[in-house]
């Protein structure tokens, strides 16, 4: 298996596993947290995801990201740029989507986005070095591997503990 075929196949994996986690959740399900120091699901889902459209699509390819070509911004009344590294817990904690459904909906197209820029790239493609912020100068297969990979997987990992403290099927359920 190639390392491209092999990134492809942990971010498909991933994207269903966000899926699975999200797609049954109320707003309040969402929205809750588990004490005053806490950050809630959406948050989460959000600064991963959205980490990832900046990531494959503005990074990598130098090409606006899903969030701004569809307005996510100016529906959903959130921040236009920035994917909430560096927030505040108060600024964490203020987000709001709209619902599980709308917010999916972003998603689906930020992991299409990115399964479809995986196909047309090769092994040598990889090599190369691009910056990251903060992160500073990466290899490609670094960028991916470890911030779309690594760190979503951590993120996601934090919304199958707060479901669980929810009383709802987590990752072992």
């Amino acid at each position: 298996m190639s390392l491209v075929a092999f990134l492809r196949e942990c971010l498909q994996q991933m994207h269903r596993q966000y899926e699975e986690m999200l797609h049954d959740l109320t707003p309040e399900q969402l929205h809750w947290t588990a004490n005053e120091r806490g950050v809630h699901i959406a948050f989460v889902a959000w600064h991963a995801t959205r980490t990832e459209d900046n990531v494959i699509n503005f990074v990598l390819q130098r090409k606006s990201t899903v969030w701004l070509d569809n307005g996510y911004d100016q529906k959903w009344g959130l921040d236009r740029i920035h994917p909430g590294t560096g927030w505040t817990l108060e600024q964490a904690r203020a987000l709001r989507l709209p619902s599980a459904q709308e917010f999916l909906e972003y998603a689906r197209k930020v992991w299409q986005a990115t399964d479809e820029f995986l196909q047309g790239i090769d092994e040598s493609y990889l090599e190369q070095t691009v910056t990251v912020r903060p992160l500073g100068e990466l290899k490609i297969r670094n960028a991916i591997g470890n911030v779309c990979i690594t760190h979503c997987f951590t993120h996601l990992g934090e919304i199958q503990h707060l479901r669980g403290l929810q009383g709802l099927r987590g990752a072992l359920a």
